[in-house]
């Protein structure tokens, strides 16, 4: 990879404000080099500059890849396949309550401090802990993209109508 493919790279997967610095470091590129790709990142949308007092972070644009994903979902799948799969999600927390006598993931969370779990068994909570949170965030998404379903297939169709309505 180059040094710019590199940063965009490390840009792409930040889950929080970061500086030139850090991101320089993290894809081994000169910070020239980096100041710059960051700033053409920002000029083209992918990413956002937070600017505290005299400190400079950047981030991605979360709504803009909240659309983008929404819009992946719509596009790479029927409205079918997105029911069945917010049916499976729920299936599959369903079965985590119910095995751990739980509600949420938070509960499950509390139940790490029990001092009667073994290391398994407190690896085990900790990965569907994990994988909840995940679970959790896909059938958000889901439900977004089934909202938006017809919105975003009617908006694919030419809109011929829409020259003409507007000078009305």
């Amino acid at each position: 990879m180059s040094a710019r493919d590199r940063i965009r790279a490390v840009a792409e997967t930040l889950r929080e404000p970061r500086s030139v610095n850090w991101i320089s470091e993290q894809a081994e590129a000169a910070w020239s080099t980096t100041n710059e790709e960051l700033r053409d990142l920002v000029d083209q949308g992918q990413l956002r500059r937070v600017v505290a007092g005299e400190t400079t972070r950047y981030q991605p644009d979360y709504t803009r890849l909240l659309f983008e994903e929404i819009r992946r979902l719509i596009e790479e799948n029927s409205r079918e396949e997105l029911r069945d799969e917010l049916a499976a999600i729920t299936e599959e927390i369903e079965e985590w309550q119910a095995t751990y006598d739980v509600e949420t993931w938070e509960e499950l969370e509390q139940s790490l401090a029990d001092g009667d779990l073994t290391s398994d068994e407190l690896r085990d909570r900790r990965d569907v802990i994990t994988r909840w949170e995940e679970t959790l965030e896909d059938r958000r998404l889901i439900k977004h993209a089934l909202v938006l379903y017809s919105d975003v297939e009617a908006a694919r169709e030419p809109m011929t109508d829409y020259s003409s309505s507007r000078r009305r």
